[in-house]
């Protein structure tokens, strides 16, 4: 399957993949129906699908003119004599199962996924794990939000993404997730959990920096490379740099690439009451390579990992392709609606986000 790149895409190429009957088996199956005399839940999916589609801005005003003109009823076959109004909009976001939308995406998801040979699939076992984050004004968010103390709160969308598809999504507004060191491994965890015989390679930015997190990868068997922070205190174990070594990494020359012992800080309480930081060597190895630019040589890269068989090359390749996941959260945001919220509830925003993956897994490859 090649990468897809210019498709132009319609309501009709969307069908194709979103069959009529696998939404109304899941209406059937779940509870997304109950208590709803208009907006069922096929209906409200087919408007999130349009409305993404066709508004330059999407808001609940404009998914309200989108369900009451009549070329949307047409195309759909619905009613022509039903209509609905913004607050029904809302309401029915915020109380909609979340189940019906997270079972619709994980079919499509499926239904990508067996179109792949092995041979493909081992192109799209690097998985970027990242996050986005939407801001909102703290008196109109209607969830907990990550508090920036601006007068603004925000939500954060972490995902794992291939490089064609993102697969794992989770919303997170709490204040303990602000931090990337609980939000991306609870993501990894997660998609680990639906792929068990993965053979995927976990890239992560400097976000994640605890050596808990990374003894506790190792210990569950999950690969990773992370860009470190400079100058992070180690023990070195063994170099694999000889003097016969000649490693071409590009644009990087490597400066060292080593078996290596984590320090990590934690917190001490004393007799008086007082918190200080102590240093903890984690006796679990971990490579280190460090290389830096030839053109800059001022500028380091910092690399740990727990895979001791790819080659220093393929570890810095692997993460050069990180910055996929950027280009993905700006499409996102700007082809589909994201980067504002139309639903202020939390549920609301979980069904959106789920809606516009969902959207992204039938892009035609």
């Amino acid at each position: 399957m090649a990468i897809f790149e210019d498709h132009k895409v319609g309501v009709n190429d969307l069908l194709g993949v979103i069959p009529e009957s696998l939404l109304s088996h899941l209406s059937e199956n779940t509870k997304v129906d109950y208590y709803s005399k208009v907006l069922h839940g096929k209906k409200l999916f087919y408007l999130l699908m349009y409305g993404i589609l066709e508004n330059d801005r999407l808001s609940q005003r404009t998914l309200e003119d989108t369900f009451n003109d009549p070329v949307f009823k047409m195309l759909f076959n619905f009613d022509q004599s039903e209509s609905v109004r913004r607050s029904s909009i809302s309401e029915r976001l915020s109380k909609i199962d979340s189940n019906y939308f997270r079972e619709i995406y994980e079919c499509v998801y499926n239904q990508f996924s067996v179109s792949y040979l092995s041979t493909e699939k081992e192109k799209y076992n690097l998985i970027r794990v990242d996050s986005s984050m939407v801001s909102q004004a703290s008196n109109s968010l209607l969830v907990e939000g990550i508090d920036h103390k601006n007068g603004k709160k925000s939500v954060k969308y972490s995902m794992a993404f291939d490089g064609m598809l993102p697969y794992e999504v989770k919303l997170f507004t709490s204040a303990t997730h602000a931090s990337e060191d609980v939000a991306l491994p609870e993501v990894i965890r997660s998609q680990v959990k639906h792929d068990e015989n993965h053979h995927n390679i976990y890239i992560l930015d400097r976000g994640v920096q605890s050596a808990s997190t990374m003894k506790d990868f190792a210990r569950e068997a999950i690969p990773f490379i992370v860009r470190a922070k400079e100058n992070r205190k180690y023990i070195e174990i063994e170099s694999f740099i000889t003097e016969t070594s000649n490693v071409d990494l590009g644009s990087l020359e490597l400066l060292k690439d080593c078996k290596v012992y984590l320090y990590r800080g934690v917190h001490l309480t004393t007799k008086k009451g007082t918190k200080r930081w102590k240093e903890e060597l984690f006796e679990v190895p971990f490579r280190l390579i460090v290389a830096r630019g030839k053109d800059d040589p001022g500028k380091e890269f910092w690399f740990i990992t727990n895979d001791f068989d790819l080659s220093a090359k393929e570890i810095t390749d692997a993460y050069r392709r990180r910055w996929d996941i950027e280009v993905f959260f700006c499409f996102i945001k700007q082809e589909l609606n994201a980067s504002h919220l139309v639903s202020l509830n939390k549920n609301g925003i979980e069904r959106l986000c789920r809606i516009g993956t969902t959207f992204f897994d039938d892009l035609p490859s």
